[in-house]
């Protein structure tokens, strides 16, 4: 029987703390459940704490960063022993006991050191490699905190291998309009740059009136000849600038913001964010985690400023009573699509499948608009290259016409 601390609303809406005996966590919120009382806080005593501290005695860092496949390949392996029934350290060891030098052997065993001395895995994440990021480490204290580590980290497998997949596919959906951009920029360049001022004596020969569209080109080339320096000056300086903005926390929460607003990636980002805090909030609800520490566990598990302090408000919110649909819309940023489906998950006492279930249709959304995404930037690019191509190109060959035909008609 183990002893577990507990902070709970009371039916009449004040707060009460207490101890109780119970043999697991489940059993815990059952007896509270059948006390009428609604858990804020179920902690058992002696329990390993989750990430924060200093790095264990014995936990060696691992200096050589692990690739983006290296922490899929980990992931999915320790996901797998975990799965078959093997206890952490056990399925450490074995994860350990690669005949192959690697990096995975060494973060493997890095971690094994630190959970033996009775270091969280999560925390221990955080000191054996500066590849895990902090996305990462606190879904994993999740999976502890829920007894469904195996579970999240199946799930996370799934997510940074949907993640690689739809970076591989913008990057080949990007290839060859990279390529015809950087070879139409750099005919551009090689027309205004070198081709235009050797062409301007020919021009000013011509007793025509120079087009507008010409002129406008020959000032261009003047301008990027004798101040293009001072152009990409400004730009890095600009670019610098703006990085180490929205390093500050109110420059980040604006930016990540910001993001949600640009057309067509906007969506996809909001998508993201929908399907991925839906599954995970549903998954630690139905792993027996209480609701304000499943909100505050997803909180720190969410990349995106602007979202991670409305769902911090909203914390608050539900530590007072507020249901989560009320709270999500009292401190606003949510989709009405959203809240209406939480709100349901509520109001039939299945929030977790609730939840769930708006996770896959998110996600569902968020592939038809990736698929839309790459379906499209090929012909977009090509166009807006042939265009300006074509127009710088029209604009020349036409002035060298009219230049030609004003001094056959002048001889």
């Amino acid at each position: 029987m183990g002893i577990f601390t507990y902070e709970a609303l009371a039916s009449g809406g004040g707060r009460t703390q207490g101890t109780l005996e119970a043999k697991s966590r489940q059993e815990a919120l059952a007896q509270l459940g059948k006390m009428k009382l609604r858990p804020l806080r179920l902690q058992e005593q002696g329990a390993v704490g989750t990430p924060g501290g200093h790095e264990a005695a014995g936990g060696l860092r691992v200096e050589q960063p692990m690739t983006e496949a290296q922490i899929i390949s980990f992931t999915e392996e320790l996901g797998d022993l975990l799965d078959a029934g093997l206890q952490l350290e056990g399925a450490l060891k074995m994860m350990e006991q690669r005949s192959e030098a690697s990096v995975l052997k060494a973060v493997a065993q890095s971690l094994r050191n630190q959970v033996r001395e009775g270091t969280s895995l999560s925390r221990a994440l955080r000191t054996a490699s500066a590849s895990f990021s902090d996305l990462y480490c606190n879904l994993v204290a999740a999976g502890e905190v829920s007894g469904a580590l195996g579970a999240i980290l199946q799930r996370q497998v799934l997510y940074l291998k949907k993640l690689s997949d739809l970076k591989s596919r913008v990057i080949q959906a990007l290839i060859y309009p990279m390529f015809v951009s950087g070879a139409g920029i750099l005919l551009m360049v090689l027309f205004v740059v070198v081709l235009v001022p050797q062409l301007e004596t020919l021009f000013n020969k011509s007793p025509e009136t120079i087009p507008l569209v010409t002129r406008i080109l020959l000032g261009t080339s003047y301008f990027l000849v004798h101040y293009g320096w001072l152009v990409a000056a400004s730009l890095a300086l600009a670019g610098l600038g703006f990085w180490q903005w929205i390093q500050k926390p109110a420059g980040r929460i604006w930016w990540d913001q910001a993001r949600m607003k640009i057309p067509v990636a906007g969506a996809v980002l909001e998508a993201s964010f929908y399907a991925q805090f839906s599954q995970t909030l549903a998954n630690l609800l139905t792993n027996g985690v209480t609701l304000l520490q499943a909100m505050n566990l997803v909180s720190q598990a969410t990349p995106n400023s602007y979202y991670r302090l409305r769902l911090e408000k909203a914390s608050e919110q539900i530590s007072e009573g507020y249901s989560l649909s009320r709270a999500l819309r009292q401190v606003g940023g949510f989709s009405d699509m959203f809240l209406d489906l939480v709100a349901v998950g509520e109001q039939t006492g299945e929030l977790s499948k609730a939840l769930d279930k708006a996770g896959a249709r998110f996600e569902k959304e968020m592939d038809r608009k990736i698929q839309r995404i790459t379906a499209l930037i090929q012909p977009v690019i090509i166009v807006i290259i042939a265009l300006v191509v074509g127009a710088v190109v029209y604009s020349i060959i036409t002035s060298i016409f009219d230049a030609m035909s004003g001094m056959r008609k002048s001889l």
